[in-house]
């Protein structure tokens, strides 16, 4: 317990009252799609929402730390700018229902039925990252970069966490992802190389389109599986014993049918 002379009185008044929220039973709400954000709650502080099989798509930038806003603060913020802000339109034109930036990569969230809408936006930002950022800017710059890509799904509960309004702003405020899928996605993308889409067994399983199995035949005209499977029940990180791994990005002549079908292709 905090005692009265450890922290100063306003601190004291902040933990006393956050064990005593914690202490009361919170209420969930069962949603069966991802709601629009001014539709997450914030007023009530033990209410949560609920939503089943949410898909994250996780991307993040390798060689960041390489990156200086102190002796190179133009072509950090360019290349912050490139890699991040392309993401967060690339997710966007796909329709995730939820986007956001963290650090030097971002998330986006797909609903239970969206399987083969979330591996469309993965690989197309993988196509830009594999084809565009990283020889653009190793050119550029001589900086080892790379890129990062994973995918999990699960049940969440999410409720915005902060001040609904402070001082006249909103900003002081987030939506709270609680659960699995955006943790296990960060770390299949942290163990994920720069040429592969690392993803879990249980979102592997919801794919049953050709378009996301199977290749185009380029080159040379011979169809094979696009996925190799991975055994990582040693990994204790995570909760699933297998994930399957993409090393292809979109194919130059064939890339754009195999996207619209992959959209054509969900529940």
């Amino acid at each position: 317990m905090v005692t009265e002379t450890q922290v100063p009185s306003g601190v004291k008044s902040i933990i006393d009252d956050a064990e005593a929220l914690y202490r009361k039973s919170a209420s969930v709400t069962q949603k069966n799609s991802i709601p629009d954000t001014v539709n997450i709650p914030i007023e009530n502080p033990l209410h949560w929402l609920k939503i089943p099989d949410v898909i994250c798509v996780y991307i993040d930038m390798r060689g960041s730390t390489k990156l200086s806003a102190v002796t190179h603060d133009n072509s950090t913020a360019r290349i912050y700018q490139f890699y991040t802000g392309t993401a967060v339109k690339i997710f966007s034109e796909f329709e995730a229902s939820y986007i956001d930036v963290r650090g030097d990569g971002a998330l986006a969230l797909f609903d239970h039925n969206q399987a083969h809408r979330a591996l469309a936006a993965a690989v197309s930002f993988r196509t830009f990252a594999t084809e565009v950022f990283i020889p653009l800017v190793t050119e550029a710059t001589d900086l080892d970069v790379g890129s990062h890509a994973g995918i999990d799904m699960r049940t969440v509960l999410v409720r915005k966490i902060g001040f609904k309004r402070y001082r006249g702003r909103s900003d002081r405020q987030n939506e709270v992802w609680a659960g699995r899928p955006v943790n296990m996605a960060a770390k299949l993308a942290a163990l994920s190389g720069d040429k592969e889409l690392l993803v879990s067994k249980r979102y592997y399983d919801k794919l049953s389109s050709r378009y996301a199995l199977k290749s185009c035949g380029c080159p040379g005209g011979e169809v094979v599986d696009l996925w190799s499977e991975k055994d990582i029940s040693d990994d204790d990180q995570f909760d699933f014993d297998a994930v399957y791994t993409l090393g292809s990005v979109w194919c130059k002549t064939h890339g754009e049918e195999f996207c619209n079908n992959l959209l054509k292709d969900d529940e």
